[in-house]
């Protein structure tokens, strides 16, 4: 009975902190300030270099490509299956950022168990016009030796366009990017965009590295939780998309109320266990003494 009584002293003692704890911590941002730079603070040459987000924002599908066998496509074509889209943005011939935006998003795809063409679909998109689909084909044959998965090369798809076709689809996900005659290279930021199957604007990556949990939480929401396990709307349910870093960041309430919820249903059938050992010593005891 008296180890019966500390249980019912604990249960009672977390029913009385869960809520304490998750009303007092407020996770890493305080006040809600950001840290980065104001939209007019921008380096001399890069005023019109940048990401504005367009959150839920329709793509449009009528936009004229060329896949990488040449082929003339509609971006709509890779739309309405069903499955979430990532775009990926940038120019075959980058000397830099743009291989080593594909390299880290073909890195952090290896690591997920997701099935690429049949859960997800990428589309990656040259912005410089003059770029051809012989510079794709190259592109792409180094990705998937780099990806390394079979079939793979049924949902990646490489594409080039005409100045109009990139400038309406650069425009409707808010990529900035411009030509600097100095250099004669295009300056512009490093971003994955994940689209919805219906083409709107779900979600935006930064960076040159994808942190595979922050790929797979934005997949899941953006396919309506049409892909994905149990463990994973757990996690969404305790990790919230930061528009500001382009990130999932855990959300400590929700965490303390499913730890809290968790120890609370471990304590209760203990109790229930002790409980039941209780009586059934008495209920012996009754039939030794009768």
């Amino acid at each position: 009975m008296l180890s019966k009584s500390i249980i019912l002293a604990i249960l009672l003692s977390a029913l009385s902190s869960v809520p304490l704890l998750g009303q007092g911590m407020r996770g890493p941002m305080m006040n809600g300030e950001s840290m980065g730079m104001s939209a007019g603070q921008k380096l001399p040459g890069l005023q019109f270099v940048g990401i504005e987000q367009h959150l839920n924002a329709e793509v449009p599908a009528d936009l004229a490509f060329r896949d990488e066998l040449g082929n003339p496509v509609k971006l709509g074509d890779y739309f309405g299956k069903g499955r979430p889209v990532i775009l990926n943005l940038g120019y075959y011939q980058c000397p830099m950022l743009c291989g080593e935006v594909l390299q880290g998003l073909t890195g952090s795809l290896k690591v997920l168990t997701f099935e690429l063409g049949k859960d997800f679909d990428v589309v990656t998109v040259s912005f410089d016009p003059h770029e051809t689909p012989d510079m794709a084909a190259t592109k792409k044959r180094d990705i998937m030796r780099r990806y390394g998965r079979k079939g793979a090369e049924q949902g990646w798809h490489f594409l080039t366009g005409p100045a109009e076709s990139i400038n309406a689809l650069t425009k409707a996900v808010g990529f900035q990017f411009q030509w600097d005659e100095k250099t004669s290279q295009y300056a512009h930021a490093t971003t994955i965009v994940v689209l919805t199957p219906d083409r709107r604007v779900a979600r935006y990556f930064y960076g040159v590295e994808f942190p595979p949990k922050d790929l797979r939480l934005g997949r899941v929401q953006a396919s309506q939780n049409q892909i994905g396990r149990f463990t994973d709307q757990i996690l969404l349910y305790c990790y919230h998309y930061d528009p500001r870093t382009g990130k999932y960041g855990a959300i400590i309430s929700r965490i303390l109320s499913i730890a809290g919820a968790a120890t609370i249903l471990l304590l209760g059938t203990l109790v229930f266990i002790l409980h039941r050992a209780d009586a059934s010593a008495a209920h012996k005891a009754l039939r030794r003494a009768t």
